[in-house]
């Protein structure tokens, strides 16, 4: 029987591989949110508002190919769907775990039902248990137990259904990133690219992958985090089109990892905002500390130079976010959720899940986390990662005539006449300790 349907589109922000698209049987109303609850706590230049805005009206554009559209609104989603109720059947949506989603979603189905597709993942938490029906708490074994993936040709991708049709409706006018209340922001060339460009240039990048994705300063990384976060391409999509080729098993690998963090969310939601692991950790509360890690003002070049990166562009390497992380958490000693948190603020890749069980894992307190004893050191990890200060360089610019072994020296850059950089505000070696006992009492 056909229905009217409302296809709320979120973090799939694609018409390929389009789970709602795939299961739309009757009349269908494409619609698309910009949420007031989340935008109202976002800064005006956020370059997240303006790359969704842009990648929005692409999705209304490719719909249009297909004789649909595109409705976009702005506003409270409980408001918006007081409006739509009457004449639809059901609302269908791709799943969200985190807490505000969970809640959201939770108040829509109080309006019209709410039909849940899981498209911006491999699979389903609930589908990758262990024998006795627990959730996996280790990688390894969740890694294994995917395994099978690698047997199969490639994991069926959605079709998009013939049998479905534009409701007539008065669409809205689509409102303006200024009307949003937001400066049209410019984000890094490669955002310029489709997810299918940015995969198919990494390709020939993998034989290397496993040793270059380490140097940050190298361009070694798929650069595809923020195009699966908003669903610009599809994880089943990217699997599909990488499996393909030789050395493709470990960027697979941390395909994985993300499959992975979105499994300890969901099976343990309380997960966002307690320690995984149970401990309660008295942290320092020093403001100051980590007001000067926020501005990339440590004196520690390499923690500044990603710091300063990461507020400039909204981008920061993998790499550097466990340098920094292990340098917040265990010489600062500061909350891993205010880490987290000023992350969730600032990079253009934000995904609740792989946020979160990153920063619990830095912090010692996460799902198969670094042993509390290994603790990042910022020196020796830039010497090794970046000897020449190439990407230091790049970003700290009045370094530019520093010998790039004064960047992998404690106090290094300060023992310089000619330069004026601020002091380091912890000792790495003594606050490494410090860190080290504490957690000591706690095992």
């Amino acid at each position: 029987m056909k229905k009217k349907q409302i296809l709320w589109f979120r973090r799939d922000l694609r018409v390929e591989d389009s789970a709602l698209l795939h299961h739309t049987n009757g009349e269908v109303l494409p619609i698309f949110i910009f949420d007031k609850n989340i935008l109202d706590k976002l800064p005006k230049d956020d370059k997240r508002v303006s790359f969704i805005y842009k990648s929005v009206l692409g999705l209304k554009k490719q719909l249009q190919t297909i004789g649909l559209d595109l409705a976009i609104f702005y506003g409270y989603p409980k408001d918006i769907f007081q409006t739509l109720k009457n004449g639809f059947d059901e609302v269908l949506c791709s799943c969200d775990f985190d807490a505000y989603a969970t809640q959201r979603d939770k108040e829509i189905e109080d309006i019209l039902p709410l039909k849940r597709f899981y498209d911006s993942y491999l699979i389903h938490p609930s589908h990758s248990l262990k024998d006795d029906e627990t959730p996996y708490k280790v990688f390894t074994p969740f890694y294994k137990n995917l395994m099978p993936l690698w047997d199969c040709s490639s994991i069926e991708e959605y079709q998009i259904s013939q049998n479905m049709s534009l409701i007539d409706y008065k669409f809205p006018n689509t409102p303006t990133l200024e009307e949003l209340g937001f400066q049209t922001q410019l984000f890094p060339k490669f955002l310029e690219k489709s997810g299918f460009e940015l995969l198919n240039e990494f390709i020939p990048k993998l034989e290397n992958y496993q040793e270059a994705r380490d140097y940050f300063y190298l361009d070694g990384t798929s650069k595809l985090a923020v195009h699966l976060r908003f669903g610009l391409i599809s994880p089943k999509q990217v699997f599909n089109k990488i499996k393909k080729y030789p050395h493709s098993e470990f960027f697979i690998r941390e395909l994985f990892w993300r499959e992975f963090y979105n499994s300890i969310l969901y099976h343990f939601p309380k997960s966002e905002f307690e320690n995984f692991n149970g401990k309660e950790i008295t942290w320092n509360q020093n403001k100051e500390y980590f007001k000067a890690w926020c501005q990339g003002n440590t004196g520690v070049p390499i923690i500044d130079a990603a710091m300063r990166h990461l507020n400039q562009t909204g981008l920061m390497h993998n790499r550097l976010r466990m340098i920094v992380a292990s340098f917040l958490t265990k010489n600062l000693f500061l909350p891993w959720k205010w880490g987290e948190e000023y992350f969730a603020k600032k990079l253009l890749d934000y995904d609740a899940s792989s946020n979160i069980g990153s920063w619990q894992w830095g912090a010692s307190i996460g799902a198969d986390s670094v042993p509390y004893f290994r603790v990042f050191n910022p020196y020796s990890q830039s010497k090794k990662f970046d000897k020449h200060g190439i990407f230091i360089k790049s970003v700290i610019k009045e370094f530019q005539r520093i010998e790039p072994k004064l960047f992998h020296i404690e106090n290094g850059v300060q023992s310089n006449l000619f330069v004026d950089y601020i002091p380091i505000i912890v000792n790495i070696k003594n606050s490494r300790a410090d860190a080290i006992e504490k957690f000591k009492m706690l095992n």
